[in-house]
């Protein structure tokens, strides 16, 4: 795959589609179409006791959009990786025009977690996360889940399923019904960044399911 432009990747995503790499070092890129696709419900996330606890610490800083390339390169840092230099440049390209966005959290001034993702519509389409500390990815999405569920997202595409994130209340769902709730997101508006948009640590864990 070559000359890769925002509108293409853009038109990917509206047809559920997204581009990886076999590797960091390889040139070019391929489209991916799961036959099961990964979400997370907005409305099912668990937040377990320990990670409640962790969360109530509020021994951290969550920040939207402030280190957008630092958050794609730690979630670069591992053995195998599907981040390229197209990506990298692609989705900071992105960044910039307000169609991705990354959710940090920082503890005394380092990145110690974060995840970032594209948004089109009322979708929001995960791309990767990454954790420096302990639960540091766990609190990312718990305020992520937050924010897209109060500022009026209505899918939250996590592409593949992990045990990490089936703890958290991931599921699989078949192509077609994944198809019809990008549908769906795509035909409505949400804001990442909407400026009347806050929350405490305590709002976070308050009405989430809670597990043991």
């Amino acid at each position: 795959m070559h000359e890769l432009s925002q509108d293409i990747l853009l038109s990917a995503y509206r047809r559920g589609l997204f581009p990886m790499a076999e590797t960091s070092t390889a040139s070019d890129l391929f489209w991916v179409d799961p036959k099961y696709r990964g979400i997370l419900p907005l409305s099912h996330f668990h937040i377990s006791r320990s990670l409640r606890k962790c969360i109530l610490k509020e021994n951290y800083n969550i920040k939207i959009s402030s280190a957008f390339s630092e958050v794609i390169s730690a979630c670069a840092e591992r053995p195998e990786t599907w981040i390229n230099d197209t990506i990298f440049e692609l989705y900071c390209t992105l960044a910039k025009n307000k169609m991705a966005h990354s959710l940090e959290v920082w503890q005394e001034k380092q990145l110690i977690g974060g995840v970032y993702g594209v948004v089109i519509g009322a979708a929001f389409f995960g791309e990767s996360m990454f954790s420096r500390r302990d639960n540091a990815s766990k609190i990312a999405l718990a305020y992520l889940v937050h924010r897209l569920k109060h500022t009026g997202f209505k899918l939250f595409d996590t592409q593949f399923i992990t045990p990490h994130l089936a703890s958290l209340g991931a599921v699989e769902i078949p192509r077609i019904n994944y198809l019809k709730h990008l549908r769906e997101a795509l035909n409505l508006a949400a804001d990442f960044t909407d400026p009347s948009y806050s929350v405490s640590a305590s709002g976070i864990v308050q009405r989430s399911t809670q597990t043991s």
